[in-house]
């Protein structure tokens, strides 16, 4: 079985296309992914541009992520780019993961209009939620940004944050502490500690600044 980590960027499909707008809010603009072995071990990577078909880029994508319209001119729509990362897993012997479900919520919605005959419901079992699965496991009751679970982890984010193979990639990092149980809570104690009850009385979004400047022990 292959692991398949993957992260997607989107831009808003313009207001102008309300009939478009009842079926996706969203299209991708770029897939990244990286593939992982039986061990966890990153064995590729996938990278691809694609070009919206609903409304160019916007300032606020672009200041996000460094896309421009440029950048996509002549890059792939969806259905050719879909086809690519597909043919580039090449199995369905795999799992496939994503910081929260939004990632497989926009791949269903922009496939069932964009690919109405593609059974995406498929994809959708192949699926599993990296956020909830590090979250359930320090006992967080709320979702945790990429970025701070990376620097809960003493880690440091390793390229751009919000360029799609850098977010799978730092994802994947996360994927394979995971699926060591001593390891994993060697490493997480000192959040686990942060997070206990009497610590509380401050808010998610109080502590997890703090995270970011923490330094654990070996």
């Amino acid at each position: 079985m292959v692991h398949i980590v993957i992260d997607l960027e989107m831009n808003p499909v313009s207001k102008s296309f309300k009939d478009v707008r009842k079926y996706t809010t969203d299209e991708v603009i770029e897939i990244g992914a990286v593939k992982l072995d039986d061990d966890y071990n990153m064995v590729d990577e996938f990278q691809c541009y694609v070009k919206p078909e609903y409304g160019e880029i916007t300032k606020h994508i672009t200041k996000l992520t460094g896309i421009t319209q440029e950048t996509v001119a002549d890059k792939p729509t969806f259905q050719q780019a879909f086809q690519e990362f597909m043919d580039w897993i090449g199995t369905w012997d795999m799992r496939l993961y994503s910081w929260s479900n939004s990632d497989i919520n926009q791949l269903r919605d922009e496939c069932r209009f964009k690919i109405p005959n593609y059974d995406v419901s498929k994809l959708e079992r192949q699926w599993r939620d990296l956020q909830k699965a590090f979250d359930d496991r320090i006992g967080l009751h709320s979702s945790l940004a990429l970025k701070h679970a990376i620097g809960a982890m003493n880690r440091d984010f390793e390229g751009t944050q919000h360029t799609a193979l850098a977010d799978a990639a730092n994802t994947a990092a996360i994927l394979a502490l995971l699926q060591d149980d001593e390891e994993f809570f060697r490493v997480m104690q000192p959040v686990i500690d942060l997070l206990k009850p009497k610590e509380l009385s401050q808010s998610i979004g109080d502590l997890f600044p703090e995270l970011s400047k923490l330094k654990f022990g070996d």
